[in-house]
């Protein structure tokens, strides 16, 4: 009898997580749950798994690998229903949250059913959502935290990492304390800080119009975190909270320092405080995946000619090229345009781009 997979939750990371244990164990059944009918439909007619199932709770019994691709909050009442069932012993339970202390803890709880919860934070995203943007390599190269707790053997976490070798991921492993504080570092305060920043450009312009027209170009694009799920990032800031608030009170307090600066009309420690940054962001690791979602974006210099944008994506098409998503930044009679095309990988960018200086286009991409 083969390996047998359960994995609540068919979104997009449950769905790449699907595709690439299929694509490395090939003798294993995969089955799928999610509350949302079309989803469990959709995974099964594109082959991202075997079966689906509208209860769960029928199947994980017999389960090897248990993989909850849910928001943390959902894990957290799943982990409390997996309790009350007769799992698998030396059963593997994982998750994909992006805080783990909560949710550790509560898998934990497993553990004196002979089965281990080995916390997991897959680092990878896409701009698109939903079972269909399903890919089987979304995590190539991308961190794959895992949080093991000191009572998990180390076998099962080299088992784990053996059940996701198809993802191409790097694998990490930290506590559950330090992933939440590095993680909450590097994406969480950053999407407050995006937030608020919208919330204060918004303020002014109910006030002054211009302002939000103003803030089409390069606003836009530095706050564009700022557009994730409002419900999942209620959920990581309630379940990272301790870091956060320490976090904030940092932050406030880095803020005053600048206040201050202006105030004293500081042009010297103005000067360091830019400074200093711009080194320390030019020592950040370029095209490679991290906390946060990269944006795999192509400006393209485009003349003012009826046409023009159905030959670039017709050009890239022709070579099965995805485009994710493409703006009009600029598009004015007698002006040369600007077309930001969004690419699912760095890959496919640079490829793009090269495709594209061959038909005479000028492009470019910012690091």
């Amino acid at each position: 009898m083969g390996k047998r997979v359960v994995i609540i939750g068919l979104g997009l990371i449950g769905g790449s997580l699907a595709l690439s244990i299929k694509r490395e164990h090939q003798n294993c059944e995969i089955i799928g749950f999610d509350l949302d009918e079309k989803a469990r439909q959709l995974a099964l007619s594109l082959q991202v798994i075997d079966r689906e199932t509208v209860d769960y709770k029928k199947e994980v019994p017999t389960a090897n690998l248990i993989i909850i691709a849910t928001p943390v909050q959902s894990a957290v009442s799943i982990l409390d229903e997996l309790r009350q069932l007769h799992l698998q012993e030396n059963c593997i339970v994982t998750d994909v949250g992006s805080t783990k202390k909560t949710i550790v803890e509560k898998g934990m709880e497993l553990q004196k059913m002979g089965v281990h919860f080995i916390g997991g934070h897959p680092m990878a995203g896409s701009h698109k959502s939903g079972v269909t943007a399903s890919n089987g390599r979304l995590f190539e190269n991308a961190f794959y935290i895992v949080t093991p707790t000191p009572g998990t053997p180390s076998s099962k976490v080299i088992q784990l990492q053996n059940w996701l070798r198809g993802t191409g991921a790097r694998f990490i492993e930290l506590s559950p304390n330090d992933h939440d504080r590095f993680v909450g570092m590097v994406s969480h305060l950053p999407h407050i800080i995006a937030s608020s920043l919208v919330h204060q450009t918004g303020k002014m312009g109910q006030e002054f119009p211009i302002v939000s027209q103003l803030a089409a170009g390069g606003f836009r694009d530095i706050t564009r975190i700022a557009s994730s799920s409002p419900s999942m990032w209620r959920d990581i800031l309630l379940n990272n909270k301790e870091p956060l608030l320490e976090m904030l009170s940092d932050w406030e307090y880095a803020m005053k320092n600048v206040r201050e600066m202006l105030n004293q009309g500081d042009g010297e420690a103005i000067y360091s405080f830019f400074a200093e940054a711009k080194a320390l962001r030019d020592q950040l690791p370029i095209g490679k995946k991290g906390a946060m979602m990269p944006f795999n974006d192509l400006y393209v210099d485009v003349p003012d000619h009826p046409g023009v944008i159905s030959d670039v994506t017709g050009i890239l098409a022709s070579e099965k090229i995805s485009i994710t998503n493409i703006q009009i930044i600029e598009a004015r009679e007698d002006i040369m345009g600007v077309l930001r095309l969004s690419f699912r990988s760095k890959e496919d960018l640079l490829l793009a781009k090269k495709i594209l200086n061959d038909h005479m286009y000028e492009t470019y991409d910012t690091p």
